[in-house]
């Protein structure tokens, strides 16, 4: 037990599953063609594409020609802020999206602002979660786009997608979901979501890095991101990644065709993780104690810093993360834990537990082993931790 490896950052990133691996192999070797030569060789690839291109699309509600491949969901977020806002200016320069949203849509907004768009950044309440009303009241003559992520990819909570998609769709605005984390855990019709354009992204549901999607619903008035070649009917140029968008068709299929039997025991998981780690006196609970991914696990510990919780959970052989994956390196405090009303003093301890399909309840069983030691431990050498929780 002592040497057990434990890895709980799926939430970060995924292992590439076995069968994904399998189906990739041919075109990394022998099917190698380009898929834009008319020759044979070229023609197999392109057939690839296409197939992987029903099956995101399958995936999703959506229809085949309103799937378009990227290089992954920072790529898909840029590509949506920033294309709807310059094809639609002549509209209107205003933009809604919330104050918890992955960075690669809020840095995309910020720099919006820099070439004239107003940008309103809705607020959450303490479950991270965003009000309709709010959202109906932020809406003015000139808005044209409303981009709310369907799950938080720190905290877990899902967003009512389907009300403000309603309400977007009223209001003849596009609507975007950054549905990088919910693919695999939640149920997506865009159809009867009422979304206009949707980011995912492979590697976060045992596909490969580096190799994303954007569903582009028919009619949506969009500039293209990347200027080239007519790939991706002229949207997005750029040799396609066939090999990657391969694993992506069939991780994605895998991964919504097994969606109830996976949830399953992950949240028996969570549910386990979250009643153990809330033992631990002055721990918090972060994130909608319900509606959030089967998967997340968000807990905030009073008197303690986050980072070296990591590292001694590294020592332990246990993987998990502070928050975003993308913003580890960073000593800032996490956006998403603020706007939802974490206090400072204590922002800086919180531990995101995600987990996955190799996951067991030993892993579980293991961590709530460790942790308790070493959160005291980090307590007892912490001039904040009050005399009543230290080490006696």
């Amino acid at each position: 037990m002592e040497n057990r490896t434990v890895y709980m950052d799926n939430s970060a990133t995924t292992p590439v599953r076995k069968e994904v691996v399998e189906e990739m192999l041919p075109y990394l070797t022998e099917n190698f063609g380009n898929p834009s030569s008319i020759y044979e060789l070229g023609k197999i690839s392109k057939h690839a594409v296409e197939n992987a291109r029903k099956r995101v699309a399958d995936a999703i509600g959506a229809e085949e020609n309103e799937i378009y491949f990227t290089s992954g969901g920072t790529e898909s977020d840029n590509w949506t802020v920033k294309g709807v806002a310059f094809a639609n200016k002549n509209r209107g320069k205003h933009i809604i999206t919330s104050s918890i949203e992955h960075h690669a849509v809020l840095h995309a907004c910020a720099w919006l602002e820099g070439q004239g768009f107003e940008v309103t950044y809705l607020p959450v309440d303490r479950y991270g979660m965003v009000s309709p009303e709010e959202l109906k009241n932020a809406i003015r003559d000139d808005t044209i786009l409303i981009s709310i992520m369907l799950a938080n990819n720190e905290i877990g909570t899902i967003q009512p997608v389907e009300e403000i998609g309603k309400i977007s769709r009223e209001n003849s605005i596009y609507f975007h979901t950054d549905a990088v984390q919910a693919i695999g855990h939640v149920p997506i019709d865009v159809k009867k979501m009422n979304v206009d354009l949707l980011s995912l992204s492979g590697h976060k549901f045992g596909g490969p890095k580096g190799c994303g999607a954007l569903y582009i619903r028919k009619g949506t008035k969009i500039e293209a991101f990347l200027h080239g070649g007519a790939q991706e009917r002229k949207r997005r140029a750029g040799t396609e990644n066939v090999p990657s968008i391969v694993g992506l068709g069939k991780a994605i299929g895998l991964a919504t065709g097994e969606m109830e039997e996976t949830n399953k025991p992950l949240l028996e998981m969570r549910e386990r993780l979250i009643k153990g780690l809330l033992q631990i006196p002055k721990t918090h609970l972060n994130g909608h104690p319900t509606e959030r991914l089967a998967n997340n696990v968000n807990v905030t510990f009073e008197y303690i810093e986050g980072e070296s919780l990591l590292l001694l959970l590294n020592a332990k052989g246990i993987f998990a993360s502070t928050g975003s994956a993308c913003n580890s390196t960073s000593l800032e405090p996490s956006h998403v834990l603020t706007a939802c009303g974490v206090p400072h003093e204590i922002v800086h301890g919180s531990l995101r537990l995600s987990l996955g399909r190799m996951n067991t309840l030993e892993d579980v069983d293991r961590v709530l082993e460790v942790l308790p030691e070493i959160v005291q431990k980090l307590r007892n050498m912490s001039p904040l931790t009050p005399q009543e929780y230290r080490a006696l």
